[in-house]
């Protein structure tokens, strides 16, 4: 078994927390592409809603840290819930007073609370069971993550698409496909304040906080360290722009298509294969470096995104689609090697990589810009040259030297 009788419902519970994170995360490419003719507004403006998701994670990593030091991991988890129910219920008064403001202050909310849960839930699956079998159960949690990132784009053709592409120029008609998202976001808040019951009344095991994370600026001293920090940030911000400019590339490219098929069709299969390229990459590094496995997958990556730019029609969509296979190992890859050897500091370069999400708030409005006023396609050139970077910390940025930073 992954886990004892005891510990049982205290893991479902916990892998629940990575289905609900990822649900959260990939819905967002529907709403960007919903929104558009909803508020009558530009790609670029669009992805302010990556923009303010991502802003939520960057801004409250560390206190979401902190508040679990001073408490309980299992009070972390209750209040992330508690904050993404609150999100997701904003999104009732956001559609009936149509305003798109309103909407991205509900996703920096949401994505407030998934900080918390992305902050607790690994460390809790680590103590659920038998020390051996940790990276297992790890796994296993891990996967239904996987499994949101297929479902949800299924979920937004069905309940978000469905019946609202038509002729939105009437207030009437706005205003019925802003209320389109109100019943899926209802529903989440439904299932998050219910996973936030099921935790309060749950006893749960404790896990060990270990060293407190202190700020020591001379972290940065660490290259690898340092460039970590600067390849998570870029490889976040083209996988958020990657997964926010997906539904429009296709719909662009593949005239006649729907948004809806664009979501439940070619959004799915990219996900789907960012699920099949993480089980495939964990198992290649049985045979390869994961440095080496790395730089190979961010080389790859390249080229597609400029295939993306350079090729026409379904070959364009399957070069982008195909992109999210060599992005699979990307995020836990360069967090593995960017926390080696630090030591005592493990825990401040830890918060540091994953504020790297920031990229996430960065980099899509400045696609949806270059997407606007020159060309969707040539809008991949940014995703390229992020995965550049990510290529050449694989070659050589990983490597353990001190070396003063220019931070």
């Amino acid at each position: 078994m992954i886990t004892q009788k005891k510990y049982l419902v205290p893991f479902i519970l916990v892998t629940s927390l990575f289905f609900l994170w990822g649900i959260a995360n990939i819905l967002n490419s529907a709403l960007i592409a919903h929104f558009q003719p909803v508020f009558n507004i530009s790609r670029a403006e669009a992805l302010l809603v990556e923009t303010a998701f991502y802003f939520g994670y960057f801004t409250i990593a560390l206190p979401a840290g902190f508040f679990m030091e001073k408490h309980s991991y299992k009070k972390g988890i209750i209040m992330g819930l508690v904050l993404y129910a609150i999100g997701a219920l904003l999104f009732v008064p956001a559609a009936k007073s149509l305003t798109f403001g309103f909407f991205l202050l509900a996703l920096y909310i949401i994505a407030s609370g998934l900080a918390f849960l992305e902050t607790a839930a690994n460390p809790y699956v680590t103590i659920l069971g038998k020390p051996e079998n940790s990276t297992q159960r790890l796994n296993f949690s891990q996967s239904f993550n996987g499994v949101a990132l297929v479902v949800g784009p299924w979920l937004a053709g069905t309940l978000i698409f469905a019946g609202n592409e038509g002729d939105l120029s009437s207030l009437a008609a706005k205003q019925q496909a802003a209320n389109a998202v109100v019943v899926p976001y209802i529903g989440i808040a439904v299932v998050v304040a219910l996973v936030a019951f099921l935790f309060w009344r749950t006893s749960m095991p404790e896990p060990d906080k270990g060293e407190k994370l202190k700020f020591d600026f001379a972290i940065f001293k660490k290259r690898h360290l340092t460039l970590a920090v600067i390849a998570q940030l870029l490889y976040v911000g083209a996988q958020a722009s990657i997964w926010g400019i997906t539904i429009n590339y296709v719909t662009a490219l593949l005239p006649g298509v729907s948004k809806e098929d664009a979501s439940k069709i070619y959004l799915a299969s990219g996900t789907l294969l960012f699920v099949i390229g993480r089980f495939l990459g964990t198992w290649f590094m049985n045979y390869i470096r994961p440095q080496r496995l790395l730089a190979i997958y961010g080389l790859v990556a390249v080229f597609l995104a400029l295939g993306g730019v350079i090729l026409d029609g379904m070959a364009a969509v399957v070069s982008v689609l195909s992109i999210n296979f060599f992005m699979s190992i990307m995020f836990p890859t360069i967090f593995a090697l960017g926390v080696k050897d630090l030591h005592a500091q493990t825990k401040f370069g830890s918060s540091l990589i994953i504020m790297a999400i920031v990229g996430g708030a960065i980099l899509p409005p400045l696609v949806g810009v270059i997407a606007d006023h020159v060309s969707i396609q040539t809008a991949f050139i940014v995703p390229a040259v992020c995965f550049i970077s990510v290529f050449l910390y694989g070659l050589w940025g990983y490597r353990v030297k001190e070396e003063v930073s220019v931070v």
